[in-house]
């Protein structure tokens, strides 16, 4: 295979230079990232303290949304530390193996909160479509195998990228990364050598997590959608429609910012790179920030317990 005559083998260490064009204004940019992180691990961590604490709440829906706010909080945490010292601190280098794994954690940990939209989902279809039988189909054992499944399916189909990448290419044209993280398709793009199998290896998790997601994730909602226009009430129709606004916004939001991420990677060559750069990092800080704020005030009773936990540390 012919290399160019210019290339590193094995690089040690690779170069995050964060937002491309927007070098002199990323301290700036530091600022609102570091507030949403800041706000999203607390957020997140008040949410699981209230599920945990409260009995009432030790059911399905509140515990896979605890799941997510574990899943938001890590995603966020696997990118905004070094973020922030690369805009902040000029501290744009990382180990290669660092730079793996830091890959790893944020595939694994996208398609961890795309497979439990899809139990969410899959759990709001079973209690407005069946809700004589909701209790028993929907039990804390089955949640149990369905998290299980997700974090297996995540983390097999995560591992060969990372394999791919580590044993595959040796040879790279530059280690300048031009992210802000670790993405997949960034660090490939590096390589010096023929990159047609990692591309499709990319290409086929991808659609394979978010087609066998989003397809469920679909049905389920176009059948709530059935059954709630055929309820007789419109009392009850406004209930059950309620019941689901939350993981409506969130799964929306979610895939939105998904979809131009991953197309624009891709396919997006007359997109700025900063647009891409800043829309790629906001995917992975924005739901983080919004999860917990769009179940705290859509969800009653998270938001009857946030209050009553405000009401008893300000007795006064």
């Amino acid at each position: 295979m012919f290399l160019s005559n210019v290339t590193v083998f094995m690089p040690p260490i690779l170069t995050l230079i964060g937002i491309p064009g927007l070098e002199s204004v990323q301290c700036w940019i530091g600022i609102p990232f570091c507030a949403m992180y800041i706000m999203a691990v607390i957020g997140n961590s008040l949410l699981l303290f209230i599920i945990k604490s409260e009995p009432s709440l030790h059911e399905p829906m509140y515990i896979l949304i605890g799941m997510l706010g574990v899943t938001d909080t890590v995603l966020a945490s696997s990118i905004v530390p070094k973020m922030l010292g690369i805009f902040w601190f000029h501290a744009p280098d990382i180990y290669f193996d660092s730079c793996l794994f830091q890959m790893w954690l944020i595939h694994t940990f996208q398609c961890i909160e795309s497979g439990i939209l899809l139990a969410m989902a899959l759990d709001r279809y079973v209690a407005i479509c069946y809700p004589l039988r909701h209790a028993t189909i929907f039990t804390l054992k089955l949640v149990v195998q369905l998290g299980t499944v997700v974090i297996l399916r995540a983390a097999i189909l995560s591992v060969p990228c990372i394999v791919l990448i580590k044993y595959r290419l040796q040879f790279y044209h530059t280690t300048i990364i031009s992210h802000t993280y670790c993405e997949h398709m960034a660090v490939v793009k590096l390589a010096a050598e023929n990159i047609k199998v990692n591309k499709i290896y990319g290409l086929f998790v991808a659609f394979t997590v978010i087609g066998f997601d989003l397809t469920f994730i679909t049905f389920s909602y176009s059948q709530i959608f059935v059954t709630v226009f055929h309820l007789p009430q419109k009392e009850a129709r406004l209930k059950a429609f309620n019941t689901c606004i939350a993981h409506i916004f969130v799964f929306l939001q979610f895939y939105l910012l998904a979809f131009f991420s991953f197309f624009t990677h891709r396919f997006g060559s007359h997109i700025p790179p900063y647009i891409h750069i800043l829309f790629s990092s906001m995917y992975l800080l924005v739901p983080p920030f919004l999860n917990p704020l769009v179940y705290g005030v859509k969800t009653k009773q998270i938001r009857t317990n946030v209050v009553k936990l405000c009401c008893s540390s300000n007795p006064d």
